[in-house]
């Protein structure tokens, strides 16, 4: 059955147990990014497989980076925007443990700028930016806001996130100034009053969920998308 005809918990019960055969690598990222297809009992889809080996050391940010995408997947899902595709962290993997995410397929030529300039889906980038406020997203790149052939706007490469210190980076700025909406700013509020769920808990360490919870009640509070003077802030490439 193909991915478009599987629903999310059949996605991820997929992820989780089927057969994963890998494919090649993709191109770009600085990481080992790997496509591959998972696949059982008749059922078959496309991931994107992020092994912890393939990985170049930080010096901030410790091995693990694949947590970090699970860790946004689970965020999402807990705040209830669905804005991350399907992703688990596996260590049955052709290269050893990393994340695998369900592949979306997507538009080319389409990313953050072109999207903003087309005036697409304005609100659904809205929520992405509100999503990297509160997951410290330090590399939002343009090309990592997908416009899906679903139609969908998703965020993909969230590997460098949830650090406890500020480093935020990322190019959705344009919103700055404009209030929050109030319904991501309820979900936020909503989230942080009852806590870290257990998915995150096993993912990040105890002051990353603490810092997680108070950037929540932060940004819910303070209700406005702030603004960036200097480049300071900006991933490099852009795109």
């Amino acid at each position: 059955m193909p991915t478009d005809e599987l629903s999310g918990p059949s996605v991820l019960e997929l992820l989780r147990h089927g057969e994963v055969e890998v494919l090649g690598r993709i191109p770009w990222g600085s990481n080992a990014t790997l496509l591959a297809t998972v696949s059982a009992d008749g059922d078959c889809l496309q991931a994107v497989y992020k092994p912890r080996r393939g990985e170049r050391p930080l010096w901030d940010f410790p091995s693990g980076l694949d947590r970090r995408e699970v860790a946004a997947y689970e965020l999402s899902q807990a705040l209830g925007w669905g804005i991350v595709p399907e992703t688990v962290l596996r260590e049955d993997l052709p290269y050893g443990v990393g994340s695998l995410q369900r592949f979306v397929p997507f538009a080319a030529d389409e990313h953050y700028f072109t999207l903003y300039d087309e005036g697409v889906q304005l609100d659904a980038l809205r929520t992405i930016c509100c999503f990297d406020l509160v997951s410290n997203q330090t590399d939002r790149k343009s090309g990592h806001c997908l416009l899906g052939d679903d139609g969908r706007i998703w965020a993909v490469d969230n590997g460098l996130a949830f650090h406890t210190d500020d480093k935020l980076r990322t190019v959705i700025w344009d919103f700055g100034g404009e209030p929050i909406p109030d319904h991501l700013r309820d979900d936020l509020a909503r989230f942080a009053s009852h806590g870290i769920p257990h998915a995150l808990t096993t993912l990040l360490d105890p002051d990353e969920c603490h810092a997680l919870v108070a950037r929540a009640q932060r940004v819910s509070k303070v209700g406005i998308y702030p603004i960036e003077g200097s480049d300071r802030r900006y991933p490099w490439p852009l795109v």
